[in-house]
Protein backbone atom coordinates (compact mmCIF):
# COMPACT_ATOMS: atom_id res chain seq x y z
CA UNK A 1 0.00 0.00 0.00
CA UNK A 2 1.12 3.09 -0.91
CA UNK A 3 1.98 5.88 1.67
CA UNK A 4 -0.54 8.96 0.81
CA UNK A 5 1.63 11.58 2.26
CA UNK A 6 4.22 10.70 -0.12
CA UNK A 7 2.63 12.08 -3.00
CA UNK A 8 0.58 14.54 -1.35
CA UNK A 9 2.47 17.86 -2.31
CA UNK A 10 3.32 16.63 -5.91
CA UNK A 11 -0.24 15.94 -6.35
CA UNK A 12 -1.74 19.02 -5.23
CA UNK A 13 0.83 21.41 -7.29
CA UNK A 14 0.33 18.98 -10.05
CA UNK A 15 -3.11 20.09 -10.52
CA UNK A 16 -2.75 23.97 -9.51
CA UNK A 17 -0.13 24.13 -12.40
CA UNK A 18 -1.60 21.58 -14.91
CA UNK A 19 -5.14 21.58 -14.17
CA UNK A 20 -6.83 21.96 -18.26
CA UNK A 21 -3.85 19.41 -19.60
CA UNK A 22 -5.05 17.09 -16.53
CA UNK A 23 -8.50 17.20 -17.74
CA UNK A 24 -7.80 17.03 -21.18
CA UNK A 25 -5.39 13.67 -20.82
CA UNK A 26 -8.09 12.24 -17.91
CA UNK A 27 -11.63 13.60 -18.26
CA UNK A 28 -11.46 14.45 -21.82
CA UNK A 29 -15.16 14.99 -22.14
CA UNK A 30 -15.19 17.13 -19.11
CA UNK A 31 -11.95 19.41 -20.41
CA UNK A 32 -14.36 19.58 -23.75
CA UNK A 33 -17.16 21.56 -22.20
CA UNK A 34 -15.21 24.20 -19.66
CA UNK A 35 -14.33 27.42 -21.15
CA UNK A 36 -11.19 27.98 -20.45
CA UNK A 37 -10.83 31.60 -22.65
CA UNK A 38 -12.75 32.57 -19.26
CA UNK A 39 -10.66 32.45 -15.99
CA UNK A 40 -11.12 29.82 -13.18
CA UNK A 41 -10.67 29.51 -9.69
CA UNK A 42 -9.46 27.08 -7.07
CA UNK A 43 -11.63 27.47 -4.03
CA UNK A 44 -9.56 25.47 -1.27
CA UNK A 45 -10.62 27.71 1.24
CA UNK A 46 -14.32 27.02 0.90
CA UNK A 47 -13.58 23.49 0.42
CA UNK A 48 -11.96 23.35 4.01
CA UNK A 49 -15.08 25.21 5.55
CA UNK A 50 -17.53 22.73 3.99
CA UNK A 51 -15.40 19.76 4.70
CA UNK A 52 -12.59 20.45 6.97
CA UNK A 53 -11.56 16.54 7.37
CA UNK A 54 -10.66 17.03 3.62
CA UNK A 55 -7.05 18.16 4.98
CA UNK A 56 -6.22 15.25 7.08
CA UNK A 57 -6.87 11.29 6.76
CA UNK A 58 -5.89 8.67 4.29
CA UNK A 59 -6.35 10.42 1.00
CA UNK A 60 -3.93 12.56 -0.77
CA UNK A 61 -5.42 16.02 -1.99
CA UNK A 62 -9.14 17.47 -2.83
CA UNK A 63 -9.91 20.27 -5.26
CA UNK A 64 -12.68 22.70 -5.84
CA UNK A 65 -12.92 24.64 -8.62
CA UNK A 66 -14.83 27.19 -10.26
CA UNK A 67 -15.23 26.41 -13.78
CA UNK A 68 -17.28 28.65 -16.65
CA UNK A 69 -19.17 26.16 -19.25
CA UNK A 70 -18.98 26.74 -23.11
CA UNK A 71 -22.46 26.69 -23.85
CA UNK A 72 -23.12 28.84 -20.61
CA UNK A 73 -26.11 26.15 -19.50
CA UNK A 74 -25.53 26.51 -16.64
CA UNK A 75 -22.62 29.28 -16.74
CA UNK A 76 -20.88 28.81 -13.19
CA UNK A 77 -20.16 24.99 -12.21
CA UNK A 78 -18.04 23.62 -9.50
CA UNK A 79 -15.57 20.40 -10.11
CA UNK A 80 -14.99 18.58 -6.89
CA UNK A 81 -11.50 16.53 -7.33
CA UNK A 82 -10.17 14.26 -5.12
CA UNK A 83 -6.91 11.94 -5.60
CA UNK A 84 -7.12 8.65 -3.53
CA UNK A 85 -3.66 6.72 -3.03
CA UNK A 86 -5.28 3.97 -1.03
CA UNK A 87 -8.44 1.85 -0.84
CA UNK A 88 -11.03 2.91 1.52
CA UNK A 89 -14.11 1.40 2.39
CA UNK A 90 -16.46 4.24 2.84
CA UNK A 91 -14.79 6.10 -0.28
CA UNK A 92 -18.01 6.45 -2.30
CA UNK A 93 -19.94 7.72 1.01
CA UNK A 94 -17.60 9.99 1.47
CA UNK A 95 -17.30 11.13 -2.25
CA UNK A 96 -21.61 11.41 -1.94
CA UNK A 97 -21.20 13.22 1.45
CA UNK A 98 -18.43 15.98 0.02
CA UNK A 99 -21.25 16.19 -3.38
CA UNK A 100 -24.28 17.03 -1.02
CA UNK A 101 -22.35 19.30 1.39
CA UNK A 102 -20.92 21.14 -1.66
CA UNK A 103 -24.69 21.98 -3.86
CA UNK A 104 -26.60 22.60 -0.47
CA UNK A 105 -23.58 25.54 0.18
CA UNK A 106 -22.92 26.94 -3.68
CA UNK A 107 -26.72 26.20 -4.84
CA UNK A 108 -25.01 25.69 -7.94
CA UNK A 109 -24.20 22.64 -10.30
CA UNK A 110 -21.62 20.08 -8.55
CA UNK A 111 -19.19 17.61 -10.53
CA UNK A 112 -17.56 15.45 -8.40
CA UNK A 113 -14.97 13.17 -9.99
CA UNK A 114 -11.88 10.57 -8.13
CA UNK A 115 -8.64 10.07 -9.87
CA UNK A 116 -7.65 6.91 -8.30
CA UNK A 117 -4.09 6.46 -7.66
CA UNK A 118 -4.28 3.45 -5.67
CA UNK A 119 -2.24 0.12 -6.49
CA UNK A 120 -5.47 -2.81 -6.16
CA UNK A 121 -6.63 -2.90 -10.03
CA UNK A 122 -10.09 -4.27 -8.83
CA UNK A 123 -10.84 -1.04 -6.34
CA UNK A 124 -12.94 0.82 -8.83
CA UNK A 125 -15.79 2.75 -6.51
CA UNK A 126 -17.96 4.89 -8.86
CA UNK A 127 -21.42 5.20 -7.18
CA UNK A 128 -22.92 5.50 -3.63
CA UNK A 129 -26.27 4.17 -2.61
CA UNK A 130 -29.22 3.46 -0.04
CA UNK A 131 -32.47 2.78 0.10
CA UNK A 132 -35.09 2.03 3.29
CA UNK A 133 -38.68 1.96 3.44
CA UNK A 134 -38.98 4.25 -0.02
CA UNK A 135 -36.59 6.17 0.87
CA UNK A 136 -33.56 5.89 -1.87
CA UNK A 137 -30.55 7.82 -3.29
CA UNK A 138 -28.60 7.14 -5.95
CA UNK A 139 -25.21 9.05 -6.26
CA UNK A 140 -22.70 8.48 -9.41
CA UNK A 141 -19.77 10.21 -9.90
CA UNK A 142 -16.18 9.85 -12.45
CA UNK A 143 -13.53 7.73 -11.96
CA UNK A 144 -10.11 8.21 -13.25
CA UNK A 145 -8.09 4.81 -12.87
CA UNK A 146 -4.41 5.52 -13.13
CA UNK A 147 -3.34 1.73 -12.76
CA UNK A 148 -5.70 1.73 -16.14
CA UNK A 149 -2.88 3.31 -18.25
CA UNK A 150 -0.32 0.96 -18.25
CA UNK A 151 -1.89 -0.31 -21.39
CA UNK A 152 -1.85 3.19 -22.79
CA UNK A 153 1.31 3.69 -21.94
CA UNK A 154 2.81 3.94 -25.58
CA UNK A 155 -0.04 6.64 -25.87
CA UNK A 156 1.56 8.51 -22.71
CA UNK A 157 4.92 8.66 -24.45
CA UNK A 158 3.51 9.70 -27.56
CA UNK A 159 1.72 12.48 -26.28
CA UNK A 160 3.24 16.56 -26.05
CA UNK A 161 0.48 16.82 -23.00
CA UNK A 162 2.93 17.89 -19.57
CA UNK A 163 0.56 15.49 -17.38
CA UNK A 164 0.96 12.51 -19.43
CA UNK A 165 4.55 12.91 -17.67
CA UNK A 166 2.84 13.07 -14.10
CA UNK A 167 1.12 10.52 -14.87
CA UNK A 168 3.73 8.52 -15.95
CA UNK A 169 5.82 9.08 -12.82
CA UNK A 170 2.93 8.20 -10.63
CA UNK A 171 3.11 4.98 -12.34
CA UNK A 172 6.65 4.30 -12.22
CA UNK A 173 6.26 5.12 -8.69
CA UNK A 174 3.83 2.49 -7.51
CA UNK A 175 6.16 -0.14 -9.59
CA UNK A 176 9.09 1.11 -7.78
CA UNK A 177 8.55 2.03 -4.23
CA UNK A 178 10.69 -0.61 -2.79
CA UNK A 179 13.23 -1.02 -6.13
CA UNK A 180 15.51 2.29 -5.77
CA UNK A 181 17.63 1.25 -8.63
CA UNK A 182 14.92 0.72 -11.06
CA UNK A 183 13.39 3.69 -9.60
CA UNK A 184 16.60 5.82 -10.98
CA UNK A 185 16.61 4.24 -14.18
CA UNK A 186 13.05 5.14 -15.07
CA UNK A 187 13.30 8.72 -13.53
CA UNK A 188 16.75 8.68 -15.79
CA UNK A 189 14.24 7.54 -18.97
CA UNK A 190 11.05 10.36 -17.91
CA UNK A 191 13.96 13.30 -17.67
CA UNK A 192 15.03 12.06 -21.14
CA UNK A 193 11.48 11.71 -22.61
CA UNK A 194 10.38 15.24 -21.17
CA UNK A 195 13.52 17.04 -22.74
CA UNK A 196 12.32 15.58 -25.92
CA UNK A 197 8.81 17.11 -26.16
CA UNK A 198 9.48 20.73 -27.68
CA UNK A 199 8.83 22.32 -24.08
CA UNK A 200 10.21 25.78 -23.62
CA UNK A 201 12.41 25.81 -20.41
CA UNK A 202 9.95 27.13 -18.57
CA UNK A 203 7.50 24.12 -19.44
CA UNK A 204 10.07 21.95 -18.43
CA UNK A 205 11.09 22.79 -15.14
CA UNK A 206 7.30 22.89 -13.98
CA UNK A 207 6.63 19.34 -15.35
CA UNK A 208 10.13 18.54 -13.88
CA UNK A 209 9.59 19.35 -10.55
CA UNK A 210 6.27 16.86 -10.36
CA UNK A 211 8.57 14.32 -11.96
CA UNK A 212 11.42 14.64 -9.17
CA UNK A 213 9.33 14.76 -6.26
CA UNK A 214 7.22 11.89 -6.88
CA UNK A 215 10.22 9.77 -7.96
CA UNK A 216 12.53 10.49 -4.91
CA UNK A 217 15.31 8.83 -4.39
CA UNK A 218 17.79 7.79 -1.66
CA UNK A 219 21.24 10.14 -1.80
CA UNK A 220 23.36 8.26 -3.47
CA UNK A 221 21.39 7.17 -6.49
CA UNK A 222 20.70 11.01 -6.42
CA UNK A 223 24.10 12.00 -7.01
CA UNK A 224 24.40 9.84 -10.02
CA UNK A 225 20.93 10.29 -11.90
CA UNK A 226 21.94 13.87 -11.65
CA UNK A 227 25.33 13.23 -13.24
CA UNK A 228 23.96 11.23 -15.59
CA UNK A 229 20.90 14.51 -16.45
CA UNK A 230 24.19 16.86 -16.84
CA UNK A 231 25.79 14.35 -19.16
CA UNK A 232 22.37 13.74 -21.25
CA UNK A 233 22.09 17.47 -21.25
CA UNK A 234 25.73 18.24 -23.10
CA UNK A 235 25.03 15.37 -25.36
CA UNK A 236 21.92 17.36 -26.47
CA UNK A 237 23.54 20.81 -26.36
CA UNK A 238 20.93 22.01 -23.89
CA UNK A 239 20.81 23.13 -19.98
CA UNK A 240 16.95 23.08 -19.06
CA UNK A 241 17.60 21.13 -15.74
CA UNK A 242 20.99 20.93 -14.53
CA UNK A 243 21.30 24.30 -15.10
CA UNK A 244 18.84 25.13 -11.56
CA UNK A 245 21.02 23.18 -9.71
CA UNK A 246 24.40 22.51 -11.45
CA UNK A 247 26.27 24.01 -9.00
CA UNK A 248 25.01 23.39 -5.44
CA UNK A 249 25.29 19.47 -6.58
CA UNK A 250 28.70 19.85 -8.22
CA UNK A 251 29.87 21.35 -4.90
CA UNK A 252 28.16 18.68 -3.15
CA UNK A 253 29.93 15.75 -5.02
CA UNK A 254 33.67 17.42 -4.78
CA UNK A 255 33.11 17.52 -0.78
CA UNK A 256 31.62 13.98 -1.05
CA UNK A 257 34.85 12.84 -2.80
CA UNK A 258 37.19 14.34 -0.87
CA UNK A 259 35.41 13.40 2.66
CA UNK A 260 34.58 10.03 1.75
CA UNK A 261 32.02 9.94 3.69
CA UNK A 262 28.15 9.22 3.49
CA UNK A 263 28.03 12.66 5.13
CA UNK A 264 29.44 14.18 2.85
CA UNK A 265 27.19 12.93 0.43
CA UNK A 266 23.91 13.71 2.48
CA UNK A 267 25.47 17.15 2.81
CA UNK A 268 26.04 17.85 -1.04
CA UNK A 269 22.31 16.50 -2.30
CA UNK A 270 20.99 19.11 0.79
CA UNK A 271 23.30 21.70 -0.99
CA UNK A 272 22.13 21.36 -4.76
CA UNK A 273 18.49 21.47 -3.57
CA UNK A 274 19.02 24.72 -1.57
CA UNK A 275 20.95 26.39 -4.66
CA UNK A 276 18.37 24.96 -6.83
CA UNK A 277 15.48 26.49 -4.25
CA UNK A 278 17.25 29.88 -4.08
CA UNK A 279 17.57 30.20 -7.70
CA UNK A 280 13.83 29.42 -8.43
CA UNK A 281 12.55 31.61 -5.56
CA UNK A 282 15.12 34.68 -6.44
CA UNK A 283 12.91 34.95 -9.87
CA UNK A 284 9.97 34.04 -8.35
CA UNK A 285 10.22 37.05 -5.27
CA UNK A 286 11.48 38.91 -8.51
CA UNK A 287 8.58 38.67 -10.60
CA UNK A 288 5.64 38.68 -8.01
CA UNK A 289 6.68 41.47 -5.81
CA UNK A 290 8.81 43.50 -7.76
CA UNK A 291 11.57 45.74 -6.01
CA UNK A 292 9.75 44.73 -2.43
CA UNK A 293 10.29 40.74 -3.15
CA UNK A 294 14.26 41.53 -4.06
CA UNK A 295 14.92 43.12 -0.94
CA UNK A 296 12.52 40.10 0.71
CA UNK A 297 14.93 37.48 -0.67
CA UNK A 298 18.25 38.93 0.49
CA UNK A 299 16.19 38.04 3.98
CA UNK A 300 15.42 34.30 2.03
CA UNK A 301 18.95 33.83 0.92
CA UNK A 302 20.30 33.41 4.58
CA UNK A 303 18.08 30.43 5.63
CA UNK A 304 19.93 27.14 6.02
CA UNK A 305 17.32 24.92 6.53
CA UNK A 306 15.96 23.34 2.69
CA UNK A 307 11.95 22.37 4.35
CA UNK A 308 11.55 26.28 5.27
CA UNK A 309 12.74 27.08 2.10
CA UNK A 310 10.16 24.42 0.60
CA UNK A 311 7.13 25.97 2.27
CA UNK A 312 8.46 29.46 1.24
CA UNK A 313 8.20 28.22 -2.38
CA UNK A 314 4.46 27.05 -1.92
CA UNK A 315 3.23 29.95 -0.20
CA UNK A 316 4.68 32.20 -2.68
CA UNK A 317 2.52 30.98 -5.24
CA UNK A 318 -0.98 31.92 -3.75
CA UNK A 319 0.63 35.18 -1.31
CA UNK A 320 -0.65 38.14 -2.35
CA UNK A 321 1.92 40.02 -0.16
CA UNK A 322 5.57 39.65 1.26
CA UNK A 323 4.46 39.60 4.54
CA UNK A 324 2.56 36.61 4.03
CA UNK A 325 6.23 34.81 2.81
CA UNK A 326 8.15 35.93 5.43
CA UNK A 327 5.18 35.41 8.30
CA UNK A 328 6.68 31.31 7.57
CA UNK A 329 10.28 32.73 8.21
CA UNK A 330 9.45 35.55 10.26
CA UNK A 331 11.91 39.25 10.63
CA UNK A 332 16.02 39.31 9.26
CA UNK A 333 18.34 38.56 11.67
CA UNK A 334 20.91 40.88 12.59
Amino acid sequence: MLPAAEYDSPWKEALEEFLQPCLALLLPDIHADVDWARDFHFLDTQLQQVAPEAAVGPRVVDKLIEVRRRDGQPELVLIHIEVQSQQETDFARRMFGYYYRLLDRFDRPVVSVAILGDDRPAWRPDAFESELWGCSVAFRFPVVKLLHFRQRWEELEASTNPFAGVVMAHLRALETHDDAERRSRFKLGLTRWLLTRGYSREEVMRVFRIIDWILRLPEDLEIRYWQQVQAYEEERHVAYITSVERIGMQRGLEQGREEGREEGRREGVALGRREGLLTGLELAFELKFGEEGRRAFEEVRRIEDVATLDAIAARIRTATRVEEVRALYGPPKG
